[in-house]
């Protein structure tokens, strides 16, 4: 399939890049929605939707939501995509865009708003070629707001494309022509957006509509799915999938982000699929960056356009697919022009009694014990001269807290042993396999800000 190349100088950009009519967007259930279904739903969705400047796209099935992107770009409307669609966070958005209402497919929120119709077919709307201008302001995402409210991060729909299209050229996907793509995370999010949304729209893939969470159901989805298929999913949901005694059906290529991932699950995730898995490098802020082979390498390679300038210990990366100019909240190490070394982040280090190491390295020692399951260290927040102390969470039904220390002081210096260790049922892990702060003080008994 040939793309056509967006230059600096264009003004339009296409909002699909499927080749023909009857190339397959998306699959709901058993069902094939084509090219010219596509765009007919899109014109008639937009022909529907109310005049106003932003959007709250809350559709959980993944065609529905990429067909209400797709319309309100066609109506000039910009997308708000927060973490969650709680209450509170509901509230501030109201307060922040007064000229807001909400696209649900299930229950209505809080908010003016509108029902995805369940019959598009009676719109008198015309379908066509849809394109938008590459600087139109399409979305707004949201920061996690772990160290205050959540920042919002403007997009234009011209640096989406470009970036959805740096990827496909990175990942190669123009061998898997057609490929479905199956995602175990939410759409909501930047990186669900940019590897199922973007990617099917701009590459010519094929999107599966649901979104399944529980090995059973992603087992299901991908034994369902032709060849060749994608998995985009997480280090959280690769580690239960591991664990399924059966195995998992052949893929033809897993992406993962969200969180590092070792190199010996990475291998071990290849074996298991069949498949090579590439690492994604990248922020809410900036976007997709970078990605990296893991099982056999540890370096990082920029996406095409991408740059990464330092100053001191500071890196920003800027290019075509990056909103402006970002600083990186990672400690790189270039090792070429396009190519580095990551390191950890700065809120991630830890230092007790001179003594350094990380919250990663000491997450994969404790997830490293037999009978651990999931667990996870965090460090004491304190604002008087009192050392902070770590402490840590372990998902272990068969084990002491004894039993997982005594693990721990055969793998870590005794300084980083935690203060208490408790034993919980499950971490209160997010749908991107994140975890609050704010759930974790609670498990451990410290209120927030302890």
């Amino acid at each position: 399939m040939t793309y056509r190349p967006f230059l600096a100088g264009d003004e339009l950009y296409a909002i699909e890049q499927h080749a023909s009519g009857n190339d397959i967007v998306a699959v709901r259930g058993q069902q094939p929605i084509r090219r010219e279904e596509f765009r007919a739903d899109t014109a008639a969705l937009a022909a529907r939707l109310p005049s106003h400047r932003y959007v709250l796209n809350a559709c959980t099935d993944r065609y529905r939501f990429m067909v209400g992107f797709a319309a309100a770009l066609h109506r000039g409307q910009i997308s708000l995509m927060p973490s969650s669609v709680a209450p509170g966070v509901l509230q501030n958005l109201a307060d922040d865009y007064p000229d807001l209402y909400a696209l649900t497919d299930t229950a209505p929120l809080p908010l003016p708003g509108l029902v995805y119709p369940d019959d598009l077919s009676d719109s008198h709307a015309t379908p066509g070629m849809l394109a938008v201008p590459g600087e139109q302001p399409a979305l707004i995402l949201f920061t996690s707001g772990s160290t205050g409210r959540p920042k919002p991060v403007p997009k234009s729909w011209g640096a989406l494309v470009r970036s959805a299209q740096a990827a496909g050229d990175r990942l190669g996907v123009s061998r898997l022509h057609g490929a479905t793509l199956i995602g175990t995370v939410p759409h909501q999010h930047s990186y669900g957006l940019e590897s199922m949304v973007m990617l099917g729209l701009q590459r010519g893939l094929t999107l599966n509509a649901i979104s399944p969470l529980y090995p059973a159901d992603i087992r299901a989805a991908i034994e369902r799915a032709p060849r060749p298929r994608i998995l985009v999913t997480t280090p959280v949901h690769i580690r239960a999938l591991l664990a399924e005694p059966d195995g998992m059906p052949p893929v033809d290529l897993i992406l993962s982000a969200t969180a590092p991932l070792p190199a010996a699950l990475a291998v071990q995730a290849e074996t298991c699929f069949d498949a090579p898995l590439i690492e994604i490098y990248g922020c809410t802020e900036a976007g997709q960056i970078a990605t990296r082979r893991t099982a056999r390498e540890t370096q990082w390679h920029c996406f095409n356009g991408v740059n990464l300038t330092q100053n001191g210990q500071n890196t920003w990366a800027s290019g075509p697919a990056v909103e402006g100019k970002e600083q990186l909240q990672d400690t790189i190490e270039m090792t070429g022009p396009e190519t580095f070394i990551l390191g950890d982040r700065s809120a991630d280090l830890v230092n007790i009694a001179g003594k350094r190491t990380s919250l990663a390295h000491l997450n994969h020692q404790l997830q490293s014990i037999q009978g651990v399951k999931d667990g996870v260290f965090l460090m004491e927040e304190t604002d008087g001269p009192r050392v902070a102390r770590l402490m840590a969470l372990a998902v272990a039904p068969n084990l002491r807290a004894e039993a997982i220390l005594q693990g721990l002081r055969e793998r870590i210096d005794p300084a980083f042993l935690p203060r208490p260790l408790v034993i919980v049922t499950e971490l209160p892990r997010n749908a991107l396999g994140k975890l609050p702060r704010e759930a974790l003080l609670k498990l451990v008994g410290r209120p927030p800000g302890a």
